[in-house]
């Protein structure tokens, strides 16, 4: 899964004065699309608004990423520069 390239399809915009008057609708809004919010004041990013849901994600990702065990099974990995077939990696998943 490419995080960045579907993460910016599900970013919307508010200018600040949307953000203050709606704040709840906007997170509902998010919450309910998988979507945040870049909130602008003059066309510049004051910063993003998303939902609990996604921050807990961010979260997540962050604590794996950080986590010595996975950053050692990429070194290895990278390594190994052992390449799959769709067809191996189906069976290695147990995909039909």
């Amino acid at each position: 899964m490419t995080h960045s390239s579907q993460l910016i399809m599900k970013e919307k915009f508010a200018n600040i004065q949307r953000a203050q008057a709606g704040l709840t609708k906007l997170f509902e809004d998010a919450q309910k699309t998988g979507s945040f919010y870049r909130v602008m004041k003059n066309d510049t990013p004051m910063g993003v608004l998303l939902s609990n849901d996604m921050w807990e994600d961010f979260l997540e990702d962050m604590e794996a990423m950080s986590s010595p065990t996975y950053i050692a099974s990429i070194k290895k990995a990278r390594k190994e520069k052992r390449l799959y077939t769709p067809e191996e990696v189906k069976k290695i998943l147990g995909l039909p």
